[in-house]
């Protein structure tokens, strides 16, 4: 991935395939090569629509306490 001004842009050479990266995971984060964090947030909040979701279509006892807790435990089961 390619940071600064003065390095290079690397290139990977993978089944004669070469390709520049632009984006890396690492330690559950990911790294786009502009540094801004739109891509971080858009994967926590397809997680948190992905948990929600499946709380609305299975639970139809649905008070806030119990949602709150399931939520929580959907959420936290998957980081």
């Amino acid at each position: 991935m390619h940071l600064g001004r003065r390095n290079s842009q690397f290139q990977y050479l993978m089944n004669n395939h070469t390709k520049a990266v632009v984006e890396e995971k690492d330690l559950g984060l990911c790294i786009t090569n502009n540094l801004k964090p739109y891509r971080q947030c858009q994967q926590a909040y397809a997680k948190a629509s992905k948990a929600l979701g499946l709380i609305a279509r299975t639970i139809s006892y649905k008070r806030s306490d119990v949602l709150l807790k399931l939520y929580i435990n959907l959420w936290c089961g998957h980081i």
